[in-house]
């Protein structure tokens, strides 16, 4: 199949490509040559904005496409003025319009297993062009509400949990792999049976690729693994692929509230099970298992990532997490209650 890219070269786009390549696409990036321009030498690529240069896709004169493509991939698109300019100018060029959501536009996740037909959020003012923590689920859910009013039934609406896997530039999934090898006393949250849903990148890659091949339109949550995920065995599995020393200290909500710990941040991967927050960690994910979502296994995961950890700077910093002296001082004051 010809696929193009909007994006295609930073964490999630990367692997997309490779995994469409692995699969015998042919592919075409269109960024503006930002991140990573060295990425794929080997990959057509045409250097414009999405918001003022979708015109130098006319034709496609470089490609084979000659304008026209199987599928469009729309990795990167955060504001509904600029997703519908890219879902107006593909939609006779393209059988399929895929864009790249997240489980962030549910209105909120009170409820246990929310799926695919559960609410989103609203803006009041639906002109904000500004991404916040309180914005960004609702600017999402116009992305998709745009993608669907101008392609209707044919898009494909994917919506991924928390993204994992080599090459993360968020680190809210590397921290805990990284800190666990570094070993020694490790500030847990909240107690070992609390869960958390990630998805590896190339699982996520996958399944939006097997989608587009059976031609499968509609909305689907993309988050893991196929059963719960408690945070005791994410570390412990940290702890076994890495083969460090470290010790988890439990700290219960009370100490992470008193102590003014942000949960997400300073613990990434974790939000407290309680009051709008009880189903972030068990969002329905049936409907996409059914559809052919198939995960690696955590080791895997763990694996891959620490690999590719060992290959960074070394004064690299992470993105997410407590800082070391902050962590240290943590645990004085939770190793004397």
């Amino acid at each position: 199949m010809k696929i193009l890219i909007i994006g295609g070269t930073r964490f999630f786009g990367r692997h997309l490509v490779n995994s469409a390549r692995a699969r015998g696409h042919e592919v075409t990036l269109f960024n503006r040559g930002k991140t990573n321009p060295d990425l794929f030498r080997n990959v057509e690529t045409i250097h414009g904005d999405r918001e003022k240069d979708l015109h130098q896709l006319e034709g496609a004169v470089l490609s084979e496409s000659k304008g026209t493509w199987d599928a469009v991939i729309d990795t990167c698109g955060y504001f509904p003025r600029m997703v519908k300019l890219s879902a107006e100018f593909f939609k006779p060029k393209t059988e399929k319009y895929v864009f790249i959501s997240s489980i962030s536009v549910y209105a909120n996740f009170a409820k246990i297993g929310i799926n695919e037909s559960d609410p989103v959020a609203k803006l009041e003012d639906e002109s904000i062009e500004e991404v916040t923590g309180e914005t960004y689920g609702a600017l999402k859910a116009l992305c998709e509400k745009t993608v669907q009013e101008i392609l209707g039934i044919d898009s494909l609406i994917i919506r991924p949990g928390l993204i994992v896997g080599p090459h993360d530039p968020t680190d809210r999934f590397t921290y805990w792999v990284k800190r666990v090898a570094e070993g020694g006393e490790i500030l847990a949250p909240d107690r070992p049976e609390v869960l958390t849903q990630i998805i590896d990148v190339r699982d996520l890659a996958d399944f939006i690729l097997t989608l587009i091949e059976n031609d499968v339109s509609g909305v689907f949550n993309a988050t893991g693994p196929a059963t719960p995920l408690s945070f005791g065995l994410l570390l412990d599995t940290c702890k076994l692929i890495s083969g460090s020393d470290a010790k988890f200290k439990w700290a219960n909500l009370d100490f992470i509230n008193q102590n003014q710990i942000a949960p997400w941040s300073d613990l990434p991967a974790y939000l407290p099970d309680v009051a709008d927050d009880a189903g972030f960690a068990q969002v329905d994910i049936s409907k996409a298992m059914n559809a052919g979502l198939k995960f690696s296994t955590l080791e895997n995961t763990i694996k891959d990532t620490l690999t590719w950890i060992n290959e960074l700077p070394n004064d690299y910093q992470m993105k997410a997490g407590l800082k070391p002296e902050r962590e240290k001082e943590l645990l004085g004051k939770l190793n004397v209650q």
